[in-house]
């Protein structure tokens, strides 16, 4: 795994490796998408609402994009959607602008060269020297893809969408069965009588 020295030694992505647990490049990909997105918005962290995010993905990088862009799933502004693929929205309220930044297809893409001598090293059939060519080469297409910048990472979609409305709040009522509290809108009503989610006939 190649990661420059130059993002390694930030202190911002330090805090998304803290948060996360351990560097990886998922983190590094959603540390990428966090910078580019508010940078191409003029944006800074939110503190309340002021961003949303949207990420089409589960995977290690959704850690890097709440750390750095301040939208989580407590303040109501991060939004999953499960669609498996590596895309990140980024929108301001104030501005009502927003970007989409798709991981590049090129991305994914393997040198054969590299590709072969990955395999081989997976089958346990390589010799050193092949490892030494393995490392070369990985390390040099990551040096420069790195080198030119987050934008060599994403294809850059600016797009107008309809922002979704602001984190909802509501009173809580005990569930008919159950008895446990439950926000009001989460309630369904069956028989004049209200259950949460679970309980619901």
């Amino acid at each position: 795994m190649y990661i420059p020295e130059s993002i390694r030694n930030r202190q911002d992505y330090q805090a998304c490796i803290d948060f996360h647990g351990h560097t990886c490049m998922g983190v590094t990909i959603g540390y990428l998408a966090a910078k580019l997105g508010m940078e191409l918005l003029h944006s800074v962290r939110a503190v309340d609402e002021e961003l949303i995010t949207i990420v089409e993905t589960d995977a290690c990088c959704c850690d890097a994009i709440q750390v750095l862009t301040g939208c989580t799933f407590g303040k109501g502004n991060f939004y999953y959607h499960d669609y498996g693929k590596m895309a990140f929205t980024f929108a301001n309220r104030t501005t009502n602008e927003g970007v989409r930044l798709v991981l590049k297809n090129e991305i994914f893409e393997i040198p054969p060269e590299e590709q072969e001598l990955a395999d081989k090293i997976r089958g346990g059939e390589c010799t050193a020297d092949e490892v030494k060519t393995y490392e070369s080469l990985f390390e040099s297409r990551g040096e420069l893809l790195f080198s030119k910048g987050p934008e060599a990472f994403f294809d850059i979609q600016k797009i107008v969408i309809d922002l979704p409305p602001l984190a909802p709040r509501a009173p809580s009522e005990p569930c008919n069965n159950c008895g446990e509290m439950v926000m009001s809108t989460k309630l369904k009503s069956v028989n004049g009588s209200k259950f949460c989610t679970v309980c619901q006939p």
